[in-house]
C-alpha cells in the first residue's frame, strides 16, 4: 500500500544542512501497528510527516497503492491527508475553542460532508467507541489527558483512513491511561495499518507488530515481536478532493469570534464608528433633499415654467482647452489678445410660431392655473403726488423677473386668471379688478411695501398707512402718441410729466387702485412681488393702440434706422424689439405657465419636450424653471457637502480597517497550531484563507449593523438639534439603500482588511505551525 524508496529529506542550507532522512526505504502492510523508535533527533517524526504528507521529501519517492507522489500538488496531498491519513498527535491537537463533537466533526467537514446531520452522527457515533459520547458538548480544557487522546484518536478515525499515524501519543500520558490508549491502538491495528513513533521501548515491543529503529536518518534496524501482518493487494479507489463550505468556514469563524466576545464586541464598535459618521452625513443629506423636494413640491411648485423670446446659455471653457493657454507670460513683443478662454454667451431665439403657439394652446387646461403671455409693449403710469409727477414704467431688470417671478420696478402684469390669484391671495380692502383700468396693491405678509416700492409709486413716505390711502388712487396710463414726442426726425419719450399728467390726449385712460392684496398663510408660493398690478386687459389695449401709433408706423416706413435715436439698429436695439415695444408687435415676448401642482410641471414640461422632439436645435423651445434651478443648486451644494464629510468620515474607516487586520493578524498569530491542525486533517490553503477572511467578514458585518442601528438611533436626536437650530422642522432619515450600501462598504474593507492576514495564515508551514503553542 505504502512505500517509500531512498528518501531523503534535508534542512538548511550550505554549511548548515541538516540530513533529516537518508535515503530511507520502507515498506507498509495494510494493518498492523509499526512503532518507529530510535533517539531523539534521529528523523522520527520527519519520516511521520513526510509518511503523512504534511512535510515533503527532497528526493526519492513515495508511492501509494503503486503510484508514484512525484508528480502530486498541494490538492493531492490535501485530499490523500484527509482521505487515507489520520493524524494523533503527543499534545492532542484539539482546537480549544470548538467542543468535542465540532474537533471530530472538523475532518468531515473538510472532506465535504455537507450533511449537519449526517457529520454529527457519525461523529457520535465514533466519540462512542471511544467511550466519550457524554462529554460530546465539553470543551477540550474540561477533558483529562486521556480522554483528550481519545478524542483525537475519535477525530483521526472518522473518514475511514488507511493509515494513522501516531507521533508520541502516550508521550504526555501516565502509565495507566497510557495502557488504555495503546490497546485501543492495537485493536484498531487490526483493521487498518497504525505507524507509531515513541521513546518507550516496552510499548513498542509490547504493542508493535514491527520495529523500525532509526539512527541518524538512516534505518538501522528491525524486528517483528508479534506476527506481523502481510499486505493483501487490493483495488482502491481514488479519493476525492477536500472542500470546506463557505457555511462552514462561517461557523468555524463565528465560533472563535464567540470565545473572544469582548475583543470581538469592542473591535466590532470601533470599525463602526466611522461608518455611523457617514451614516448620519446620509441622514442629514436624505433630510435636505427631502425638505428640498417638499419645498419643490409645495412652496415652489406655483412658479411659473418660463418661456422667454430669447433665452441666453453660458459655456465655461477651461484655460486648457483654449488657446490662450499656449501664449507665453510677461511677453515683451508689441502685440495684445483677445481672452476669450473664459466664456461663452449663447443666444437662443425662442421662435413663438403660430404652430407653436397653436400646439401650447392645446395643453391640458387642468394641470395649469395660469396660462399668462406677457408682450414688449411699455406700460407707462404718470402719477401726481401733491404738487410732484412722475413716471412709474413697468420692467423686468432683476433676476428672479427674468424668470417670471417678481419684479424689480413696482408695476407689473397680473397673470391673466382672477380663480388662481384669489386662490392664493386674500383681498385685504377693496374689490378685485373688473376692468383694465383697475390695479391692484400686493403687500407682503406683513403688511409691508418698500420704500422704493412706494418713491416708485408716487405714495408719500411715511410709517404706517391705511387702505383708504392707496385706495383709488389715480395714475394716467400714457398712449404711445401721448407718451412719445416726434423731435426732427426722432421720437423721445416725454419728461415734463406735469404736463403730460394734465393734458394726456382721450387715447390715454384713468386707473386707480381698485384693492389690496396679501399672500394667504395657506398659500403655496408667493408668485407676486409687492407693487402695483395691472391686468392683462389693460396690455391687450396698449397692443390695440399700438398698430396705429405715429411712431409704430413709422419705424414701420424705416425698418433700418431705429427712430429713438436716428442710428442704425445693433446688437443691442432691434427692429423687432422697438415694434414690441410700441405695440405694433403682439407676438409674446414671454409666457408664462402656472402649474396647479409639482406633479402638473413635470406634465407640462413633457408637453413641451414633446414639442421639440426630433425639431432642429434652432426651432427648439427652450424653457426655464426657477424651482427647479433653485432647488438643483441646493442639492448640489448639500451633495458637495455631504461628500466632504463622508470623505472626512471615511479616515476613521480607513483606520478602523487597519485596526482590524492587526486583530485578525493577531488572530492567526494565536490560532497558528490550530492552522496546523487543519492543514493535517487535510485542510486546503484556499480553506484556511476562508476562515480568516470569514472572520474578517463576520466583524465587518457585525460593525454594518451596529453602525446602521446606531445611526437610525441617532437620526431621532440629531434631527431634534438640528430642528432647534434652524427653528423649521427637520427630520433625517437614513434610506434603506443607503444602509445596505454602508453594510457592503464595511464587509468590503473588512473583507480587504483580513485577506492578507488570512493568506499569510494558509502559507504557515503545517509541521511548523504544529509545533507551537
Amino acid at each position: 500500500m505504502i512505500e517509500l524508496r531512498k528518501i531523503v529529506k534535508t534542512y538548511g542550507r550550505g554549511e548548515d544542512t541538516l540530513i533529516a532522512l537518508n535515503e530511507v526505504s520502507l515498506s507498509f502492510a495494510d494493518k498492523g501497528l509499526i512503532s518507529i523508535v530510535g533517539p531523539s533527533g534521529c528523523g522520527k517524526s520527519t519520516l511521520l510527516n513526510v509518511i503523512g504528507g504534511l512535510d515533503r521529501y527532497d528526493s526519492g519517492d513515495i508511492l501509494v497503492d503503486g503510484v508514484s507522489t512525484k508528480d502530486y500538488g498541494d490538492s493531492d496531498w490535501d485530499s490523500y491527508r484527509n482521505h487515507r491519513i489520520g493524524f494523533i498527535f503527543q499534545s492532542y491537537s484539539l482546537i480549544p475553542h470548538l467542543s468535542v463533537l465540532d474537533n471530530v466533526m472538523m475532518a468531515l467537514t473538510l472532506s465535504g460532508d455537507s450533511s449537519s446531520t449526517s457529520k454529527k452522527e457519525k461523529a457520535l457515533a465514533m466519540l462512542e467507541k471511544v467511550g466519550l459520547k457524554e462529554k460530546a458538548k465539553k470543551r477540550p480544557s474540561q477533558l483529562s489527558g486521556g480522554q483528550m487522546q481519545r478524542v483525537a484518536i475519535a477525530r483521526a478515525l472518522i473518514n475511514n483512513p488507511d493509515i494513522l499515524l501516531c507521533d508520541e501519543p502516550t508521550g504526555a500520558l501516565d502509565s495507566k491511561t497510557s495502557i488504555q490508549v495503546m490497546d485501543i491502538l492495537k485493536e484498531i491495528s487490526k483493521e487498518r495499518l497504525v505507524v507509531m513513533v515513541t521513546h518507550n521501548n516496552d510499548i513498542a515491543s509490547t504493542y508493535s507488530t514491527r520495529i523500525v529503529e532509526m539512527l541518524d536518518g538512516k534505518i538501522i534496524g528491525e524486528e517483528t515481536p508479534t506476527e506481523e501482518v502481510i499486505a493483501t493487494p487490493k483495488e482502491r479507489k481514488k479519493p476525492k478532493g477536500t472542500s470546506m463550505s463557505f457555511l462552514s468556514a462561517l461557523k468555524s469563524s463565528a465560533k472563535n469570534l464567540l470565545t473572544k466576545k469582548g475583543r470581538t464586541i469592542a473591535t466590532s464598535i470601533a470599525g463602526s464608528i466611522g461608518l455611523i459618521g457617514i451614516g448620519l452625513v446620509l441622514s442629514l443629506s436624505s433630510g435636505i433633499n427631502a425638505s428640498v423636494s417638499s419645498m419643490e413640491s409645495t412652496t415652489l411648485s406655483g412658479f411659473p415654467i418660463t418661456i422667454s423670446s430669447s433665452a441666453t446659455t453660458f459655456e465655461y471653457l477651461p484655460s486648457s482647452l483654449t488657446e490662450s493657454s499656449s501664449r507665453e507670460e510677461f511677453i515683451s513683443e508689441d502685440i495684445y489678445y483677445a481672452d476669450t478662454s473664459r466664456s461663452n454667451i449663447n443666444v437662443h431665439i425662442n421662435n413663438f410660431s403660430e404652430e407653436f403657439l397653436a400646439y401650447l394652446k392645446n395643453l391640458d387646461p387642468s394641470t395649469y392655473n395660469s396660462l399668462t403671455y406677457s408682450y414688449g409693449v411699455a406700460v407707462n403710469l404718470a402719477y401726481q403726488n401733491g404738487s410732484n409727477y412722475g413716471l412709474v414704467s413697468a420692467g423686468s431688470t432683476n433676476l428672479l423677473a427674468q424668470y417670471g417671478v417678481g419684479n424689480s420696478s413696482a408695476l407689473f402684469e397680473l397673470p391673466d386668471s382672477k380663480d388662481f390669484i384669489l386662490s392664493q391671495y386674500d383681498v385685504l380692502a377693496g374689490s378685485y379688478p373688473s376692468s383694465k383700468e383697475d390695479l391692484v396693491l400686493i403687500v407682503d405678509s406683513k403688511n409691508q411695501l418698500s420704500d422704493t416700492a412706494l418713491n416708485a409709486l408716487g405714495i408719500p413716505l411715511g410709517e404706517t398707512y391705511s387702505s383708504s390711502d392707496f385706495l383709488g388712487k389715480t395714475y394716467k396710463v400714457l398712449s404711445q402718441e401721448d407718451y412719445y414726442q416726434k423731435e426732427g426726425s426722432t421720437y423721445k419719450g416725454r419728461t415734463d410729466y406735469e404736463t403730460l399728467y394734465k393734458t394726456a390726449s382721450s387715447t390715454s385712460i384713468d386707473a386707480k387702485i381698485s384693492a389690496i392684496l396679501r399672500i394667504k398663510k395657506s398659500s403655496s408660493s408667493s408668485f407676486l412681488s409687492t407693487g402695483l398690478g395691472y391686468p392683462a386687459a389693460l396690455t391687450r389695449h396698449l397692443l390695440d393702440l399700438g398698430q396705429t401709433a405715429s411712431i409704430s408706423l413709422a419705424q414701420k416706413d424705416s425698418p433700418e434706422v431705429n427712430v429713438l435715436t436716428g442710428t442704425a439698429f445693433d446688437r443691442l436695439s432691434t427692429y423687432e424689439g422697438n415694434m414690441a415695444l410700441f405695440g405694433y408687435d403682439s407676438t409674446p415676448s414671454s409666457i408664462s405657465i402656472y402649474p396647479k401642482s409639482f406633479e402638473d410641471k413635470a406634465t407640462i414640461k413633457a408637453y413641451i419636450d414633446s414639442y421639440n422632439k426630433d425639431r432642429e436645435s434652432k426651432d427648439k423651445i427652450i424653457y426655464s424653471d426657477l424651482a427647479e434651478s433653485i432647488t438643483g443648486v441646493l442639492t448640489n451644494v448639500t451633495n458637495i457637502i455631504a461628500v466632504v464629510l463622508s470623505a472626512i468620515a471615511a479616515i476613521s474607516l480607513i483606520v478602523s480597517s487597519v485596526m482590524i487586520a492587526i486583530i485578525i493578524y493577531v488572530s492567526v498569530i494565536e490560532r497558528t497550531q490550530e492552522i496546523g491542525i487543519m492543514r493535517a486533517l487535510g485542510a486546503r490553503k484556499k480553506d484556511i484563507t476562508r476562515i480568516f477572511s470569514m472572520e474578517a467578514l463576520s466583524i465587518g458585518l457585525v460593525s454594518g449593523l451596529i453602525g446602521v442601528i446606531a445611526t437610525y438611533l441617532l437620526d431621532f436626536p440629531v434631527s431634534f438639534i438640528v430642528t432647534v437650530m434652524l427653528g423649521e422642522s427637520f427630520s433625517g432619515f437614513l434610506p434603506p439603500q443607503y444602509a445596505l450600501l454602508l453594510l457592503l462598504i464595511s464587509l468590503i474593507l473588512t473583507f480587504l482588511a483580513g485577506i492578507f492576514p488570512a493568506l499569510f495564515a494558509s502559507k504557515k508551514d503545517p509541521v511548523t505551525a504544529l509545533r507551537e503553542n
